[in-house]
């Protein structure tokens, strides 16, 4: 199966889990189509300025690769600064947040699978 960027489902959450701004989150595939063994592979686009606020991970883990700009990433409660080509793993159980750092739009990555 094939799906083209432009048959990929674009959602728009305002201060998602509490943080600033508008996330941008292009969806890949559902999760019948993860076996539903996830339920999220996406796109996630954040502009400077925007974030999603820091929230616990319950049976489930989510994995993020920086396609590019920089991050601050919150790794229950650590602040980390990660770039193109990092990957930040919040295991089921711990918590995280995410936030555009810089000027330059980020873009990450996104995959989440259940425990």
């Amino acid at each position: 199966m094939i799906r083209k960027a432009a048959d990929c489902k674009k959602m728009y959450n305002e201060k998602m889990r509490g943080g600033n701004g508008i996330v941008e989150i292009t969806s890949f595939a559902t999760p019948e189509e993860l076996n539903n063994k996830g339920r999220l592979f996406a796109n996630i686009t954040l502009k400077p300025g925007c974030g999603i606020g820091f929230h616990m991970h319950e049976n489930e883990s989510e994995l993020f690769y920086v396609i590019k700009g920089e991050v601050l990433y919150n790794d229950n409660g650590t602040e980390y600064v990660c770039s193109a080509g990092d990957v930040m793993i919040c295991a089921a159980g711990t918590g995280h947040a995410i936030a555009c750092k810089g000027e330059e739009t980020a873009e990450v990555c996104a995959v989440i699978v259940h425990a």
